[in-house]
């Protein structure tokens, strides 16, 4: 981002097998299978679904299941009858023939429905449970039956007490092995809620002693005991955080029920926008939380709807037009107590707006794509229409060079696509696209509206919503950049505008615009009086507003402005004027950046700092990004994510993004959709200068204990506790590790949902080696380094914190580049890197020099011509400026690097070791999932020897040598600066041709 120093769920697996011969392990299905819906059991002859549906919350009477077998038909309404399974649960088999899942809603018989917020739940085979509006693959019910006559067993038991407080799953089963037995069928036996916060089984060993067992969420996610399963004895044994307590006490013998119910939700509000309603509310209280709302929409032709959500708000989209809806909200805790319904909001549609159709993420693993990041106003220019220079156009000299601020935009990133796609890159990232509102906002991280698409960068036909689909046409993903730690200057509308002091006098009427009533900022449209779109007149006042907070409002300060000019209290934006609400926005500025005060006091004086804590805040905020989750991006870049405390990532933000993400776009696409954070470390130690709140890796796992209801007072209690337990009882993960040769199932089940920005390698890539030795050393603290965002240099900082792009020279780039395209985590490059655009140049100065002599220059001149992609990597024709530009020796270079890695799976998604390798940048990596089992061993610029590896044919992917390992050892000779030699076991020959460094 732009700045001065001035001061739910884990990754699920859609589908689960076991491999044989490793007990245990999790193997995901094959990236081809396209279905996002809980895993099906083995096809029959005739298939069958058992569907149980949680009867606690809903308080109907009758339980209908109406469905249709994919492919088939729908039942009558309402549907088949469910009969009751066991407390709290009904169940029905239906027989769905050679379908291998159905579309599923439920109804009450009397006209109220559950059908997962308008979409339908999507259900597979074999028993599948339906939780308030969670859907997993378990049998909640299995051994509870009445035994009809008991009869004396020597057989051993063993009762298993599960803690899933940590990890948030509303369902528990635990898959399991009997010494000397079988396992149980994936996803194994469901466990029943015991009390807060524990889940029990008793298990029947026979004459076993004990068993081996692992846990899953019945949706994809395992805690295996990082791999190592969990061995348990007979009695009574305890299981939490990946601790096994043997003989031990019941944890829910002191246990008292939990029968008080939550208060009922405030402050419900609705408005409608087109055909969709945002509704929002202040949070419940409960003695011991709340985990879940359910919303009641009444009205319309549809009859009652009811839908369970995560957060407090809830979009409500493809609503009838120009029709009244009602909604009520109920609060619902861990025990499945409800409140009372809220007091009633309502909203009338409108008319179904003329925009293009939402579309869909594409969904696939996002270690597969490389990024390519633009900023992309500053990218290519497409349309000269909506281009703007603003209030510093002519002060920062980009007048005199023709270049204004705004000047890329969709459609010039449209017209590119095939050059991005030729490079072979399959993800863009681009900056922030809300409406921004500053003197120097084309950047985007100054926004304004969250909830409006900045129109200096739209065009007709080439809307925000036309980039994501050409993109996906493509086969390319879209990445968007959002900040939820702060708002522009002015603050966020809707949330809440500051007006500052200011009168027309004979200094300052050049500064403040006439008002123009009916005249609405949107950055583009010029008032016509003033001739501006940087147009200011809705934002000042003389007299004092009604309401005023700021203090000594229109008083002098004795200062004077750079003109000379008189300067008053209350004239520009500042947390410690009183100007900004306590409710919504922070009111300091940051003293210590490794601090306390970082997570709650202003970077800067563009950027209000907002209040994540506050629940207005978080509803504005969710409710915003839901919007272009519902457009069909792929992943989040997150911007400042550091200043936002964990625990309200955890609480609030993340659990918010998968559960729109599951509702609009099923849970395959939730799974991959990329959350990647700025956790802003700009230092070379492991943790940020011992602090491990200000570190990248923290922020990739969840909480490991309870805190305060009130986010506030849990940020601070998790900062406390995690400063004290310092950098030596952080959780550890081999998620990224070899087990020797052998690949292992990764435990996301304490993954945060949020991945990172590889911070350490970025600043030590000065040097490629610095950045791998600083790389692995990191390795083990995240939750799984295989997910880690490398970049060189950015739109921020090159190396070592440098304030200008990378100079280290051609040689070293192509060697950065060899090492980030074959070493773990995705492989990131910022716009013009492939031609060294504008090497050694400041990245950014402000609005103190223009922007054609720093890191962010206008490429548009570099693509200029036409390009067309066959492929990734395959560019079949291009002429102009942009054929020169394809045929500079990094671009090639990261052309072929490429079409390596896109060819070479355990380079895309493999975990790696060092272990029995002499060598500088040297390593084996390795990725095995159902019928792919792809080896590589990779030096970088130095020779290595490998011992202890597989015996085989290998294949170097760069030159096509091959060689025959028949005693563990093989020994590869330097191929040179920047270049690198990828033997891959089994491997089909060379891929791609010779270039200036891979050769």
């Amino acid at each position: 981002m732009t700045r001065t120093r001035r001061r739910l769920p884990a990754r699920p697996v859609a589908a689960l097998a076991v491999a044989a011969g490793v007990l245990g392990l999790v193997v995901a299905t094959p990236p081809g299978e396209a279905s996002p819906r809980t895993a099906p059991a083995a096809a029959a002859a005739e298939n069958t679904a058992t569907v149980f549906y949680w009867t606690k919350t809903k308080n109907w009477t009758l339980h209908n299941l109406h469905y249709a077998p994919d492919g088939g038909s729908w039942t009558t309404v309402p549907g088949v009858a469910m009969e009751a399974a066991c407390t709290d649960w009904v169940k029905k088999t239906v027989t769905l023939g050679t379908a291998t899942g159905l579309q599923a809603t439920f109804n009450n018989g009397s006209g109220t429905w559950d059908n997962n917020g308008g979409k339908n739940y999507a259900l597979g085979t074999g028993s599948i449970t339906v939780k308030d509006g969670v859907v997993a693959h378990s049998d909640p019910c299995a051994g509870t039956e009445p035994t009809p006559t008991p009869t004396p067993t020597d057989s051993a038991k063993a009762t298993v007490y599960y803690s899933g407080e940590a990890l948030g799953w509303s369902t528990v089963n635990v898959h399991y092995q009997p010494a000397g037995g079988a396992w149980t069928t994936v996803p194994g036996i469901g466990m029943q809620a015991a009390c807060t916060g524990w889940w029990k089984r008793e298990v029947d060993l026979g004459s076993a002693t004990s068993l081996k067992a692992a846990f899953n969420n019945g949706n994809g996610t395992w805690d295996n005991n990082r791999g190592s399963d969990y061995t348990i004895g007979t009695g009574v044994s305890t299981v939490r955080n990946n601790v096994v307590t043997a003989n031990a006490s019941d944890p829910c013998a002191a246990a008292v029920p939990d029968t008080q119910a939550p208060t009922a939700p405030t402050r419900v509000t609705a408005a409608a926008d087109g055909v969709s309603v945002l509704l929002t509310w202040d949070p419940a209280t409960d003695d011991r939380g709340v985990t879940r709302y359910q919303v009641t929409r009444a009205g319309g032709s549809g009859g009652t709807v009811v839908t369970d959500v995560g957060s407090t708000v809830f979009s409500d989209t493809g609503l009838a037009e120009r029709t009244a809806y009602s909604y009520t909200v109920k609060a619902v805790d861990a025990a499945g107590n409800v409140s009372a319904a809220s007091a009633a909001a309502t909203a009338t549609t409108g008319d179904e707006p003329q925009t293009p159709s939402a579309g869909k993420p594409l969904g696939t693993d996002p270690r597969k794509d490389p990024i390519y990041f633009v900023l992309t106003a500053r990218f290519n220019d497409g349309d000269a229409s909506n281009n703007r220079g603003g209030s510093q156009h002519t002060k920062s000299g980009n007048a005199a060079n023709e270049d204004p601020m705004f000047r890329g935009d969709f459609k010039g990133l449209i017209q590119k696509l095939d050059y991005v796609k030729g490079l072979g890159f399959s993800a863009v990232w681009v900056t922030p696209v809300v409406l921004n509102r500053s003197d120097y906002d084309y950047h985007g991280y100054h926004g304004y509206d969250f909830y409006k698409v900045d129109p200096r960068l739209e065009s007709a036909g080439a809307s925000y919503q036309d980039l994501i689909d050409a993109a996906h046409a493509k086969g390319m993903k879209i990445y968007q950049d959002v900040v939820y730690n702060h708002s522009s200057r002015w603050g966020a509308k809707g949330l809440f505008t500051p007006t500052v002091y200011g009168v027309r006098d004979s200094q300052w009427s050049w500064y403040y615009d006439e008002k123009q009533p009916g005249f609405e900022y949107d950055g583009l449209t010029v008032d016509a009086k003033s001739g501006k779109s940087y147009y200011n007149g809705d934002l000042w006042s003389t007299a004092e507003p009604t309401g005023n907070t700021c203090v000594n409002w229109g008083k002098p300060t004795g200062g004077k402005s750079a003109e000379g000019y008189t300067v008053y209290n209350c004239q520009w934006p500042s947390p410690t004027s009183g100007m900004f609400p306590k409710a919504l926005f922070h009111q300091c500025w940051i003293g210590n950046w490794e601090g306390e005060d970082s997570r709650s006091c202003w970077l800067h004086e563009d950027l209000a700092d907002l209040d994540t804590e506050s629940p207005a805040v978080q509803n504005y905020l969710i409710g915003a990004y839901n919007k272009y989750i519902d457009m069909g991006v792929d992943g989040f870049r997150v911007d400042t994510a550091v200043h936002i405390p964990r625990t309200t990532w955890n609480r609030r933000f993340l659990p918010a993004i998968q559960e729109r993400v599951t509702q609009r776009h099923g849970a395959e696409a939730a799974k991959n959709f990329f959350v990647f954070g700025e956790v802003a470390a700009f230092v070379n130690d492991k943790w940020n200068r011992g602090s491990v709140n200000h570190s990248a890796q923290f922020y990739t796992w969840k909480e490991r204990k309870e805190y305060d209801a009130d986010d506030t007072k849990a940020a601070l209690e998790m900062y406390d506790y995690e400063q004290q337990q310092g950098t030596g009882s952080q959780p550890t993960s081999t998620n990224a590790f070899l087990n020797g040769n052998t690949y292992h199932a990764p435990d996301h089940s304490r993954f945060s949902g949020m991945n990172v920005i590889d911070m350490r390698m970025h600043m030590n890539f000065g040097d490629a080696y610095n950045a791998f030795s600083n790389g692995k050393d990191s390795d083990d603290s995240y939750n799984d380094a295989t997910y880690n965002v490398v970049y060189v240099d950015s739109h921020d900082y090159g190396p070592n914190k440098s304030s200008e792009r990378y100079t280290g020279g051609t040689d070293a780039w192509a060697e950065n580049m060899s090492l980030m395209w074959t070493f773990r985590g995705i492989p990131t490059l910022y716009y013009g890197s492939e031609i060294e655009f504008q090497k050694g140049k400041k990245i950014d100065c402000g609005p103190s020099c223009p922007l054609a002599t720093t890191g962010r220059a206008y490429f548009g001149d570099h693509v200029a011509g036409s390009v067309t992609a066959s492929g990734f990597s395959q560019v079949s024709s291009a002429s102009g400026a942009v054929a020169t530009t394809l045929q500079q020796p990094l671009a090639q270079h990261v052309q072929r690097l490429n079409q390596i890695r896109r060819a070479i799976p355990a380079l895309q998604m493999g975990q790696y070791s060092t272990e029995g390798i002499q060598g500088g940048m040297a390593f084996k990596r390795r990725y095995t999932s159902g019928s792919t089992d792809s080896f590589a061993l990779v030096t970088v610029s130095g020779g290595a020897t490998y011992t202890g590896i597989p015996n085989g044919t290998y294949t170097d992917a760069v030159t096509g040598d091959v060689r025959t390992v028949s005693n563990g050892t093989l020994s590869v000779g330097a191929p040179g600066k920047g270049n690198l030699r990828v033997y891959v076991l089994n491997g089909t020959g060379r891929i791609g041709a010779p270039g200036p460094y891979l050769k």
